[in-house]
């Protein structure tokens, strides 16, 4: 075989791939999806704004002890 035949020979085992994954893939059922995700932690929006106070009272601390040194 020279060169031109074996990159014919690779052109068609890459077609021949391409049109079996093609054919594959209209036999597959379609993909699930997902279940949707229950938050058991509570309401989001309230654990924001603790954390929002949490972190504003932190610098706050941060601030008055870096006065006091």
């Amino acid at each position: 075989m020279d060169a031109n035949e074996k990159r014919l020979a690779a052109v068609l085992a890459a077609v021949v791939g391409y049109i079996q994954t093609e054919e594959e893939a209209l036999v597959m059922p379609p993909p699930r999806r997902p279940e949707r995700r229950h938050f058991e932690q509570g309401n989001l929006w309230a654990h924001a704004g603790r954390q929002g106070m949490m972190q504003m009272r932190n610098l706050m601390q941060m601030k008055t002890f870096n006065r006091l040194r």
